[in-house]
């Protein structure tokens, strides 16, 4: 049966990593990008590129631009008819393809590029060393041109969670791993070895990615270790268990439709076709979850992403799930119905592969491409999960070396997600003064400070009545006392300012 013609299809990937020996080789993030979208093209074999219809720059933090998709074009001399950039979330990447996708299925428009690229390393060093990076400077006022928003932002956190300091990946991802170990009944020690043995297993995928920041295989022992290279962070978080952003990389695609394809000479063995896609969130405040040891979404945006391909998730050998610290993966392995114990990842994740801010599943799916492309003497699947915020923005991605029985389809079940239960948060006065019993921690975690030593305690109880309460504490004594044993379970006291009393 002939290709439809309007079907998208991956033709080039490209990927960079730059490890700079010394500032005087570091290059700023649209450099990088740039390199990628030329090597992109190469990879297309595409003997030359100078118009798009579309190129989409994944937001970036490392560095200013105030429209970092035209620089990227203008260093190319590629005329793009649209520039976009997108909000943060490192869900953003599987999200452009599926909207791009669906974009060339429909006829809006033939070909498009994505990309991304960060210089945090080189960034951070340099503000080390106190050296002065030669880097782009802002266009003058008057030569400014808006980038197109490609997509509404949403804000990920309540005005009760910023009053009280709970905004960082640090702080909340290590809180949905101590709810996940309550879940499971492991005891402490029992699932710091669960999760040790995990991050090991991802660290030996980086060890044989060639483009993965960190290529070297750690034990369970090294990965759980405390040492001085590997601080405690966000109890029971070490640092090699966090994504690690201190990275200069950069990643691009290339979509178009198969008639743009087959004008272009791109060969059929450089084709990967996205089958479906879905997008979704969960509750966006975490202060509303029902449970922070489930992710519903993922489990509802990934079930309709494989009934959409007409597959099954058992049947993917390659699989990538984002990976930005160990709680993350669990939760979408759990709601997905996939083994932990199954390799789920091809780049070695966020923490050894890079995790350059927003950027990190560009990355993945350029390893898709190129893992599809491997087997392209029999039909093989790949499925990716993308996420952004605190297990919040949800994208997802079916791809296949051979196109897909009807046209791209893409869906959202987020109708049904709205409707699922909600828990309602109030204020410390009101847990301080309930007459419904004690609260009883539900989820926590310690930040360490840059010592390795207890900081502040950051817990979410449940009332007798079901709600939430957030409780924190600066006490040493008491950030002390959550290190040890298991807390999840057991009744503890709230003053009226919120403060966690023992």
């Amino acid at each position: 049966m002939p290709t439809d013609p309007r079907a998208p299809v991956l033709i080039g990937q490209g990927q960079i990593v730059n490890r700079a020996t010394s500032l005087n080789e570091a290059r700023e993030p649209v450099s990088l990008i740039a390199d990628a979208i030329r090597t992109a093209i190469t990879d297309a074999e595409i003997a030359s590129l100078r118009s798009v219809d579309a190129l989409h720059v994944v937001r970036l933090l490392s560095w200013k631009y105030h429209n970092p998709a035209l620089s990227v074009a203008k260093q190319l001399g590629i005329q793009a008819r649209v520039t976009g950039i997108t909000p943060h979330g490192g869900n953003m990447p599987q999200l452009l393809v599926n909207k791009l996708a669906l974009q060339i299925q429909k006829g809006e428009l033939d070909i498009a590029i994505v990309a991304g690229g960060e210089a945090s390393n080189s960034r951070a060093r340099a503000q080390r060393e106190n050296f002065s990076l030669s880097w782009s400077s802002p266009e003058p006022e008057a030569e400014k041109i808006a980038p197109t928003t490609i997509v509404d932002d949403a804000a990920m956190s309540s005005e009760t969670e910023i009053a009280r300091q709970i905004i960082l990946p640090v702080q909340i991802y290590p809180m949905f791993e101590s709810a996940l170990r309550a879940r499971a009944g492991r005891s402490v020690g029992e699932h710091e070895n669960h999760i040790g043995d995990l991050w090991s297993r991802f660290s030996g995928v980086a060890k044989t990615n060639e483009f993965a920041w960190s290529r070297r295989a750690f034990t369970t022992k090294e990965i759980l270790e405390v040492t001085p290279s590997n601080r405690m962070i966000g109890l029971p978080y070490r640092k090699r268990m966090n994504s690690n952003n201190q990275v200069d990389m950069a990643a691009a695609l290339i979509i178009c439709s198969v008639e743009k394809a087959e004008q272009l000479g791109v060969p059929r063995s450089k084709w990967v076709f996205p089958i479906s896609g879905t997008d979704c969130h969960e509750h966006y405040y975490i202060s509303n979850r029902h449970s922070f040891a489930e992710t519903p979404a993922v489990q509802l945006g990934g079930r309709l992403a494989c009934q959409l391909a007409e597959k099954s998730i058992d049947n993917f050998r390659l699989i990538d799930l984002y990976s930005c610290f160990p709680s993350a993966v669990q939760l979408g392995a759990q709601s997905l119905g996939l083994s932990i114990d199954r390799q789920l990842t091809i780049t070695g994740g966020l923490s050894f592969a890079g995790g350059p801010w927003n950027n990190y599943v560009m990355h993945a799916i350029a390893t898709m491409i190129t893992e599809l492309r491997q087997t392209a003497d029999k039909n093989e699947d790949g499925f990716i999960w993308a996420n952004g915020g605190y297990a919040t923005k949800h994208s997802f991605g079916v791809y296949s070396n051979s196109p897909g029985k009807n046209s791209y389809r893409h869906a959202s079940p987020q109708a049904e997600i709205d409707a699922l239960p909600k828990r309602e948060l109030v204020t410390a006065a009101e847990a301080a003064t309930s007459l419904v019993g004690p609260a009883k921690i539900e989820a926590y975690t310690v930040m360490h400070d840059r010592d390795g030593k207890p900081e502040t305690a950051i817990a979410s109880t449940l009332l007798g009545d079901s709600r939430r309460a957030w409780a924190t504490s600066k006490d040493p004594q008491v950030a002390q006392s959550l290190c040890t044993d298991e807390w999840v379970g057991r009744q503890v006291t709230l003053d009226p300012t919120g403060n966690l009393l023992l």
